[in-house]
Parts: C-alpha cells; structure tokens; sequence
C-alpha cells in the first residue's frame, strides 16, 4: 500500500509540472506575439510611415502663410486708370492660436472702430474656414487706428496688422456700371470657387468687368512658411513662393467719351452706348443714375446699401445692359430693311391722313400718327425721315407679326449681343407662338400694328439698339460688342490684342441699305427731317433716328390741352435715338435713351450730337484726317 501511495504522488507531481510548463510556454508565446506586434507596429510608424509623422511634427512648428497676388490694372484706351490699387492696414486673426475669441473681439473693439457688419461678416467666415487660416476683422484702419494695434501688440497673439492693397475707383460712379467692383468674399461665393485659388483671399470681383475677368484680374496667390515659437509668434521666414500678379486689361472704352455721357445723363435716368462699327470697341458705356463703387470694397454698411437698394431711380439698375425699352420709332428703318427684303417697293407712296384704321374680323380699331394732320402720300425714304407712323402701320400689316418678327431678328433684336459684362439681358422680339406660351393668348392684328412703330410687346436695351445702329453702319455686317481691347502680363510687359468677333451678316441686299442709310442721313441733314436741328454747324455727315416711346396713354384732352413739360414727369414720353458717323466711312454708332426725356429729336439727338463730336475731333486731331468728315468745331 505504500508503494501504491507512492507511485501516486509523483504521479500527480508530474501532472502538476506539465500543467505549469504549458501555462509558462502560453504566457510566453502571448508574450512574444505581442513584442512581435510591438515591434511591427514600430517599425511600420518609424519606416513605412516616416514621412508622414515627420510633416506632421513639422507642421507643429511651420506655418503657411498665403501671400495675396496684387490684382490686375485696368486702364481705358488711352492709358488713364479706371482701376487701382493702394496701400491700406487690415487686421487679421487667427483663430487656432485664440483661446476666447469673444473676449479678443471685445479687446480690439476698444482700439478700432468694429461694426455690426464686421463683426457679423467675421463670425460667417469662421464657421465656414478653417481655422488655421488668416481671417480679416476690419479693412482700411485708420492711422490711429492701425497705431493703437502696433502698441498692443504683444497683448493680441493670434492678431496682425497687415499692409494689403485695396481696390480703388478713380473715376467713382462714371465707371460703376462698367468695371462693377470688389467685394468681400461671402458664404454663398465659398461654396462657388476654389479653396486653394482663394486660400486668404478676402475680395472677389462681384460685377461689370471686375467679375467678368475675375481669372484675368485675380493673378495666382503665394505662399510664405514661417517658423513659429511656442507662443505663436514667427520667428523666421523659411521658404517663400512668390503670388503671381493679376494680368493688366486694356478696355476700348474712352474716359472723356464716358464723362460726356454721364455728364448729359445728369439728373435723368437712362443710358448711352457709343461703338466702333469697325470691330465692336465699345467706346462709352453710361448708365444713369449710378453709384459711387468704392465704398463697397471697404465694406458698406446696410442702411447705405438699403438706402441705394430702395432707391425709386434704382442706381444699381444697370440700364445701359438689362434695362427694357420699346424702341419706338428708331426700329423703322430696319423694318424697311425687312419689308425691301420681302419685295415691297420702298418707293410705292402710302396716303397718310394722320390715323389709320384696321378693320378686321376681330378688331374694329382706329391708330393715330403723331401728326394729327397727317404726312400725305409717302413713300418709305419720307416715312423714315419725317418719322411716319400710318407708313409704318400699312407696312406692318402687309408683312404680319412673321414677317415683322423673323425681319427684326436679324439685326440681333431678342437676342443677347455677347458683350463681355455678366447680367445682360436678350430684350424680346413677339411672336405668335411667345404670346402663345408665355401668356396662353392668340395674337391679335392690332398688335401687329403697334409693333411696326416699335412698341407694344417689343422689348430692347440701349446696348442692343447702339448694335443694330453699328449693324446698319456697317451695311449688313454683325459684330460683338467688346470691353477688352488687350491683356498684358505685367512682370514680361507682353502685350495680347483681343480680336475683333463677327457675328455673319445678314444677307440683305447693298442696294436696300444704301435706300435705307440714305434715309436716315436725311434725318439729320434734310429740312423735314425729325432730328435736323442738331445738323447746325456741322461739318460731317451723319445717319439717325429719332423715337419718343409713350409710357402712359393720355387723353386726346390731356394731349391738346398741356404742354409736354406740364405733363407729370413719370408719365412723359422716353426719348431715344441712334446715330452714326460719317455716313460714307462710319467711325462711331451711338444709341442713346432717356427716360421721360418727352422726345428723341429734342433730349436725345442733341446728346449723341456731343459724344460724336468730340469722338471725331479726337481721331482728327490724333490722324491728322478722318475720313468723310470735317469736325465742326462747336
């Protein structure tokens, strides 16, 4: 039994050794699994993954600091700046390095000058960029201003006073409705644009040609890295990438020109676009009333902006571009154009007993010219100069709204010119089937009526009527109006001329255009021509035509009984005409509208009379010749 006992004792012995043993070689194959894991993992953030740790350890001490490109100049065609810029102190903030950013914004506020608009500008762009950007408080600091900040300094981490260049108008509202402006950039522009493009950027072009060329103008920012302390302060500048600036754009438009304009628009409201029929210069681009543009680069507060917003004359309507007129009787000579097109003889006289009177299965209605007593029997060459309405309703009927609407297409009506400028808007030229869509009515005869004397549903801009003007000028040839004579680099002083843009001709024969340009030369230069008072003194000859749009219909009482300056200025007629010059080699086609301006012969003609003027003196005077013309000296 002992020896039983024995056995048995080493025997659970062993069993207990070998049970240790496996726990011993468990425990140490875990070990050596997880050392094994250790060392992989290790060697995967030392080897595989240095370079990335490296940047990142990097970053901690390095900052990228975006270098603003200087935006492009942008002169007129004879060198004079319509866009600039100079020095001004901005403050900047960086919201990494700010623990409470209220109690920052409340310190400076004690310094400079913080409006709600600041303020509220700043916060949108926090929630929006990342904060280890850059961030604009406040624009423009005053001296005092900027000096308050440089004492404090070292009370502001996180704060700079940064010299930038800020955008600047020197012409102020001449040029507004041309070059647009800059302004800060907002939530809705962030979500548009490109990050890196725009990375510290606060400005954008937001419209005319600072918008249209923002690419151009805007140049490619840089970069600066800076080696930064435990505090946040630079200590060094480790590498730097230089901006690129923005190109320099040469516009055709001339400045002296464009004061004329603006100057005649003084108290009015309307527009006025002078062209180079040749390949589409545009020479003078007015828009009145306008505006001062340079207060919104800066920032403008919102009462002010609220104020131009609400504004009954609308100054930051831009009426050279979107405005919509009837084009009243300046569409007669191209729908003579039409009609000689469709075979009917210019030449065949119509009796005009001062009315004319449509019978018809649906209509029953009677339409006045605006001579009373009539013109006669005329022909189209005296329905044009002597402006015949009852010619033109005749005319109108025997081509229909199709003919009237496929004839008036041609010369670009309804539809856009391609300018280079954003919001332009294509005007409208009726038709059955628009009635038809837009309005769910069938057309009637007596529309078509009023169409062939240019209202009604007829819709046109200024900018549209100076191209059918350079259309006319041109005898048949189309071209785009253009802003952008040339772009230069301005770092390699290279030079690149924008080519002219042709839009085809269309197809209307030589000899209806000489009929037609005869007809409106005699506008102007013929004794019974409705604009021949602006023919005195001169010494070149000129094509027009004159248009008075009725914006109210008055009673035949109130028309007998008040003079036109009695009548309540909103409901006086608007006023245009169109022009070019010299008739036989045309330099210059103008289209000019003034609103409520009571007539085209008496507030418009005179105006485009100004402008071409001194466009032709200034060519003389620079060639020594223009050709087909002696500029009167008046």
């Amino acid at each position: 039994m002992l020896a039983a006992f024995s056995g048995g004792a080493r025997g659970s012995a062993q069993n207990k050794g070998r049970v240790v043993r496996r726990r011993i070689l468990l425990a140490g194959g875990l070990v050596a699994l997880l050392s094994a894991l250790l060392i992989g993992r290790l060697a995967h953030i030392q080897i595989i993954q240095h370079q990335r740790f490296a940047t990142l350890a990097q970053n901690n001490r390095i900052n990228l600091m975006p270098l603003e490109p200087v935006r492009g100049i942008i002169y007129d065609r004879n060198g004079v700046i319509l866009a600039e810029n100079f020095d001004v102190y901005n403050l900047a903030l960086q919201p990494s390095q700010i623990a409470d950013m209220e109690k920052m914004l409340a310190q400076l506020g004690e310094w400079v000058e913080l409006s709600e608009h600041d303020l509220r500008s700043f916060h949108e762009r926090l929630r929006r960029r990342p904060p280890f950007e850059w961030q604009t408080l406040r624009v423009n600091l005053s001296e005092e201003e900027a000096a308050r900040i440089a004492i404090n300094r070292h009370l502001l981490p996180g704060v700079e006073l940064r010299a930038r260049l800020q955008r600047r108008y020197p012409h102020g509202d001449l040029t507004a409705h041309v070059l647009g402006y800059v302004d800060r950039i907002n939530s809705d522009d962030l979500e548009k644009v490109d990050a890196l493009t725009y990375r510290g950027l606060d400005y954008i072009g937001r419209s005319g040609i600072e918008a249209w060329y923002e690419p151009l103008l805007l140049g490619k920012p840089g970069v600066r890295q800076l080696e930064i302390n435990a505090h946040g302060r630079a200590v060094r500048s480790v590498q730097k990438t230089a901006p690129q600036a923005g190109r320099t754009l040469h516009l055709s438009l001339d400045i002296e020109l464009q004061r004329i304009g603006m100057e005649a628009l003084r108290e009015r409201e309307g527009a006025i676009v002078a062209m180079d029929p040749n390949n589409g210069e545009v020479l003078a681009f007015a828009a009145a009333p306008s505006f001062d543009p340079n207060p919104f680069v800066s920032g403008i507060d919102e009462e002010t902006f609220d104020a131009l917003h609400a504004a009954e004359e609308r100054p930051l309507f831009n009426r050279a571009l979107a405005g919509r007129y009837s084009p009243g009787s300046t569409v007669k000579p191209f729908l003579l154009l039409a009609a000689m097109e469709n075979e009917i003889d210019p030449d065949e006289r119509r009796y005009c007993p001062g009315w004319f009177r449509l019978r018809d299965d649906s209509e029953d209605r009677s339409f006045r010219d605006w001579k009373r007593e009539g013109h006669g029997p005329v022909t189209g060459h005296d329905a044009v100069v002597q402006s015949c309405d009852v010619y033109f309703y005749r005319l109108s009927q025997e081509l229909g709204i199709d003919g009237l609407h496929a004839g008036l297409l041609r010369f670009g009506f309804g539809k856009k010119t391609g300018i280079d400028l954003p919001g332009e808007h294509a005007g409208l030229v009726p038709s059955r089937e628009w009635k038809k869509r837009e309005r769910g009515e069938t057309w009637f005869p007596g529309e078509t009526i009023i169409t062939g004397i240019g209202q009604g549903y007829m819709q046109i801009t200024p900018l549209q009527l100076a191209t059918a003007a350079a259309t006319m000028a041109n005898r048949g040839r189309r071209v785009t109006p253009r802003l952008l004579s040339a772009v230069e680099n301005l770092h390699t002083q290279a030079r690149r001329e924008i080519a002219p843009k042709f839009a085809g001709t269309d197809g209307i024969g030589a000899e209806a255009y000489r009929y037609a340009i005869k007809s409106m030369r005699e506008v102007v230069h013929h004794y019974l021509g409705t604009a021949h008072r602006i023919a005195r003194g001169m010494k070149y000859r000129m094509a027009g035509k004159t248009g008075t749009v009725q914006v109210v219909s008055l009673s035949q009482e109130e028309e007998e009984e008040l003079e036109p300056e009695e009548i309540e200025k909103k409901r006086r007629d608007h006023a245009l005409f169109i022009a070019f010059a010299p008739v036989e080699e045309p330099k210059i086609a103008v289209a000019v509208v003034i609103e409520h301006g009571i007539s085209g012969s008496r507030a418009a003609a005179p105006v485009a009379r100004k402008l071409i003027d001194h466009y032709l003196r200034g060519l003389s005077e620079g060639s020594g010749a223009v050709a087909g013309a002696e500029v009167s000296s008046q």
